[in-house]
């Protein structure tokens, strides 16, 4: 499925925010663990010569829900596009981890998210608050054709974002796990 969101990071306070986004359907608030996992003779999940994976294995611990899912990221030169992601939940995390571990594949990094989510007709939008790295507002388009114009799309959702009137930082094209990857090099 065809993934197309942006990501930014809220400058505004949590409770202003949530104020902002009182006015949408909540769907609640979530704890969320997400361990993203390489494999070392995979070049595509690999860090290495300043470079981010462009394919993401990661298993997701979400209330009593757990999730597989894989991840391809598409690019415009240095500017992340969209997503392909597959994601099945999954019955016992512990033994997808041993399987992983048995296929070669070893833990990259862990993320502690606390995230709320409010809907809209066309948008999903998440105010995530991630241990160690900070605010974020992450607005993904809901019922996307595949054959819509992902640079148009993008567009739309920016706007939506300039709506909502909140603080927030330029699109920051990159996800979670590389803005957590660039802060552990640091």
């Amino acid at each position: 499925m065809k993934e197309v969101e942006i990501l930014v990071e809220v400058l505004d306070s949590q409770d202003l925010v949530l104020n902002k986004l009182k006015k949408f359907k909540s769907k609640g608030a979530r704890k969320i663990i997400d361990l993203y996992f390489y494999h070392p003779e995979k070049e595509n999940m690999q860090v290495m010569n300043k470079r981010y994976p462009t394919e993401w294995l990661r298993l997701r611990k979400m209330g009593d829900k757990q999730y597989l899912a894989y991840k391809l990221d598409y690019f415009e030169g240095s500017k992340w596009l969209y997503s392909d992601e597959h994601e099945t939940e999954i019955s016992d995390i512990e033994a997808m981890k041993k399987i992983l571990s048995s296929l070669g594949f070893k833990k990259l990094l862990e993320l502690k998210i606390q995230k709320e989510t409010f809907l809209t007709d066309d948008y999903e939008i998440d105010l995530e608050d991630v241990e160690n790295l900070g605010l974020f507002l992450e607005v993904e388009r809901l019922n996307l054709n595949d054959s819509e114009d992902v640079t148009k799309v993008k567009k739309e959702i920016q706007q939506f974002i300039d709506d909502l009137s909140i603080k927030v930082s330029e699109e920051l094209n990159f996800g979670k796990p590389e803005l957590m990857l660039k802060k552990i090099k640091e």
